[in-house]
């Protein structure tokens, strides 16, 4: 249907809805059975089958499969049933593993979905948006991404950017005016928003006109749906990583069959050899196991309340050594409370604290009145007509719907007995001009019940005593001479210093023929009425997480719209401003290019009176002096720097979608501490990852070296294929994924944050798995000489012996894999997952070495007990023998 040919009238017809209460509950189920979800079709998934499948597209892989079947042929079908049993267990860890991250990423996309406010049963409510029916009314305001495709019914100043549908940059301005243009273009349809596009500007109503993939969006779903999937630069260093390790292993591998050919060994025996030490010595599941370890550490920063939007941000925390934080929100409890109120050199105090609509007025401690002042009363009335928040009741805890300082001042004149209610009765809003952060201020034209217009205006003091003409003092307008401006500039700074926020008031009445074409007419000539003074005190929490920032090496930076006075006392109450650290506001930073600011910066901790494009260049001043920075907002224009920043992160509760959109990051409680927890959580998961590469590589290394090393003496095979299959798969499975729970080491939010191209093997770990890999292959191949050399005609308890060796070694190596400095560095059972996956390795080998079954599968014999002296002692060596040297080397 042609919705925008259409009226207000005839779109509530066509759609059966009405503007003043929405859809009825019962309404929008009967209309959600008939249309579904608002959501676009996703893309077809990789069955579960395919994905299975999958798992054996792996060369080496297909090259065991062909011995195996080679093998079968010949009559070894004992060992060909084993080791497709093997094979087929590793494919299906991969396969789960696959799977849990695929449903681990689908929750991440549903937590991050937008929501939209839509009426229902004449009650405003926010909702996710695949909630969102035909029919539905639904209001949007500056910030929030259109949740489906909307005919608008009411337009003020709106403005929607639609570069996602139409390709052009530029916002476009919205009316709620029918068109009469025949055919026009998705770019001309100025009376109707868009899934999926985002309000820059102004605020306005619209009844839903289309869902999912009814949408001009859907027109794009396969887009959407394709995006490509982001891999970490850890990701992509492990990935050329394997290749390099895939030729080592086989160069090594082919070295093996080469020489054992050589010494008279049989030329199957040794190909199959080989094929198995390949396909044990090559890390194939370490990318599965980084994504992960990634996964899991996305899911415990939820629990710490925070969501990732973009998985190299996780790898990228541990490298944060700049946050660049907004105060209101985050560092402070977002509970804005007006506690003074100031206008014609008076002051009076407003007791009551958060947002209880409860509280008494005082002047030099006597209870007034409020409504009996007039210029409190004209402070409190005009600062709440001039607002969009709302105060609701929930879980018996007031909360503020909207911005908290609107929310400040909507619940100082209820404290005075004002409601909207009663105030629209007697007012009428006929124009408004939105907060603009660049203007720092809003504007409403109001005509009274008597008819008389006029302007209210409310914003930053300085800005309001720049475009104000006069002020009120003692209740008579007086022209703004120098002598009141220093003394409200006074006021200003006698509040501030108090780490008071500052608001002003001002109005300006209007003739019956004055027009008032846009803000510029309006915010000019005023007269000042007063100020109101809020505080938002700090959280609890944070000075502790700012304290454990600096041990972490990392700076905090707070950035604020406040005045430098305010900005400065909150940032000394929360230990952020050092006596030798600097304090710069914008007016300052205008006049910085950003290479002098570069000079500076270091000496920079708060940044006050701040605009969108000082954030940028306060962002690129820091990197340029190799930062690697993280960047908080909340607000449309904070989007360039947090998506410039190398990690963005933006409000889960206050942020709008457009932040959202541009972050990496998404705090679910808007919290500092919060960002504190993620950059603990970011360097464990990289630390964890070490752990894993480290034990899985030092493992293959004495896999490959045992057999080199037999081959070289001219010894019979230490271990049979089956048997290095089976070592493959008890010690690389559950401890490596294991390491990736472990929990972080004490001193990790002690070091230094981690350089960004700090290569895997760095901080000794390239020896670490050197040194650890041979003396594991050492003391197998010593275990396998001492019992072969006892009775060379028992070569399968010779092997076996080996065999319990080689992984009994690997399982002790794995605690030592847990500290960067040695096993008696940590606590073994911090780790009850790693000790539970031990002891389930540990019973899989007993089961191959004592189960009768399995005996002859794996051409094992039941080990006897004063055998298991030698294997426990060789064993502990490789991991208890560095440890050792540590000890003594750290001692002197």
């Amino acid at each position: 249907m042609m919705f925008h040919e259409m009226n207000k009238e005839n779109v509530e017809k066509a759609l059966k809805t009405n503007v003043q209460t929405g859809l009825s509950t019962d309404e929008v189920e009967k209309r959600r059975r008939q249309v579904g979800d608002n959501v676009l079709d996703e893309g077809e998934k990789e069955s579960a089958l395919v994905l299975f499948i999958s798992q054996f597209k792996d060369f080496m892989t297909i090259v065991l499969l062909a011995a195996t079947l080679i093998s079968g042929f010949l009559g070894e079908y004992i060992d060909a049933i084993a080791i497709i049993a093997i094979v087929l267990i590793n494919g299906f860890l991969g396969f789960f593993q696959e799977r849990r991250a695929e449903k681990s990423l689908q929750a991440l996309k549903e937590l991050s979905a937008p929501q939209v406010v839509v009426r229902r049963d004449g009650q405003w409510m926010k909702i996710p948006s695949k909630e969102v029916t035909v029919g539905d009314v639904v209001k949007f305001e500056s910030g929030d991404r259109i949740g489906a495709d909307v005919r608008i019914i009411e337009a003020n100043n709106l403005e929607i950017e639609e570069s996602a549908l139409t390709g052009e940059s530029i916002p476009s301005p919205k009316s709620s005016d029918p068109l009469t243009q025949e055919h026009p273009s998705l770019g001309d349809l100025n009376n109707m928003a868009f899934m999926g596009t985002m309000v820059t500007r102004g605020n306005g109503i619209g009844i839903v006109t289309g869902i999912g993939m009814k949408t001009a969006m859907g027109e794009i779903a396969d887009m959407i749906q394709n995006a490509e999937t982001l891999t970490t630069p850890l990701q992509r260093r492990l990935e050329q990583l394997g290749k390099i390790l895939i030729v080592v292993a086989l160069l090594l591998t082919l070295l093996v069959v080469l020489v054992g050919v050589w010494h008279g060994h049989d030329i199957y025996t040794m190909f199959l050899a080989g094929v198995s030490l390949a396909v044990a010595a090559i890390p194939e599941g370490l990318p599965a196991i980084v994504t992960i370890a990634l996964s899991l550490g996305v899911q415990r920063m939820i629990r710490k309340n925070a969501i990732v939007r973009k998985l190299p941000a996780v790898e990228t925390l541990g490298c944060a050594s700049v946050i660049c934080s907004d105060k209101t929100g985050t560092m402070t409890q977002n509970k804005m409370t007006v506690t003074h109120l100031w206008s014609g050199g008076h002051t009076w105090q407003v007791s009551g604290t958060g947002y209880q609509p409860e509280g008494s007025f005082y002047k030099e401690d006597t209870e007034i009145n409020p409504i009996k002042e007039k210029s409190v009363y004209q402070l409190l009335t005009f600062g709440l007509l001039c607002n969009h928040a709302e105060l609701k009741l929930k879980d018996k805890e007031y909360v503020v719907d909207g911005d908290p300082t609107e929310g400040a001042l909507l619940v100082s004149a209820l404290k005075a007995g004002l409601t909207r209610e009663v105030l629209l009765k007697q007012f009428a809003i006929e124009q408004e001009f939105p907060f603009d952060s660049t203007r720092k201020m809003m504007s409403m034209v109001i005509k009274d019940q008597h008819g008389k217009r006029f302007v209210i205006t409310k914003g930053a003091p300085d800005v309001l005593l720049n475009i104000s003409k006069s002020v009120l003092w003692n209740n008579r307008e007086q022209l703004l001479t120098q002598e009141y401006q220093r003394n409200v500039q006074q006021a200003i700074e006698s509040l501030a210093s108090q780490a008071l926020r500052t608001i002003a008031i001002a109005f300006k009445p209007l003739k019956d023929y004055d027009v008032i074409a846009d803000e510029n007419a309006a915010e000019k000539d005023l007269i000042l009425i007063g100020i109101q003074g809020m505080i938002d005190p700090p959280r609890p929490e944070v000075r502790q997480a700012i304290k454990e920032c600096k041990e972490a090496g990392i700076k905090t930076v707070m950035i604020t719209g406040d005045h430098l006075i305010t900005a400065k006392a909150i940032a000394k109450q929360l230990g952020i401003l050092q006596h030798h650290k600097k304090v710069i506001d914008g007016q300052t930073l205008n006049q910085m290019s950003v290479d002098e600011l570069e000079d500076v910066i270091d000496d920079i901790s708060v940044f006050a009176r701040v605009s969108p494009d000082h954030k940028l260049k306060i962002v690129k001043a820091f990197q340029n002096r190799g930062h690697i920075v993280a960047m908080t907002g909340d607000g449309i224009n904070d989007a360039p720097a947090i998506k410039t920043s190398d990690i963005g992160i933006s409000m889960g509760i206050t942020g709008t979608d457009v932040a959202k959109e541009a972050s990496s990051l998404i705090l679910l409680d808007d919290n500092f501490a919060t960002i504190k927890s993620a950059i603990k959580e970011g360097r464990n998961i990289y630390e964890n990852i070490r752990k894993f590469v480290r034990y899985l590589l030092a493992s293959n290394v004495g896999e490959i070296l045992v057999m080199l090393f037999a081959m070289l003496l001219s010894l019979p095979l230490p271990v049979i294929p089956i048997q290095i299959l089976w070592v493959n798969l008890v010690t690389d499975g559950l401890p490596a994924m294991a390491l990736g729970l472990d929990q972080p080491e004490e001193n990790v939010m002690k070091r230094k944050p981690r350089h960004p191209k700090e290569g895997v093997f760095a901080r000794r770990l390239g020896w670490k798995v050197v040194s650890r890999g041979f003396l594991i292959g050492i003391v197998t191949l010593v275990a396998f000489m001492t019992i072969y050399y006892q009775n060379t005609d028992n070569l399968a308890y010779a092997q076996t012996v080996a065999f319990a060796t080689l992984v009994l070694a690997q399982l002790i190596h794995v605690f030592d894999c847990r500290s960067e400095h040695s096993v008696l560095a940590r606590n073994p059972f911090g780790n009850m997952y790693l000790v539970m996956a031990v002891l389930s390795s540990i019973l899989l080998m007993l089961v191959v070495i004592y189960v009768p079954l399995f005996q002859p599968i794996f051409h094992t014999l039941p080990i006897q007990p004063k055998d298991w002296l030698l294997i426990i002692c060789l064993s502990m060596i490789p991991t208890f023998l560095l440890a050792g040297t540590f000890y003594l080397r750290k001692k002197a």
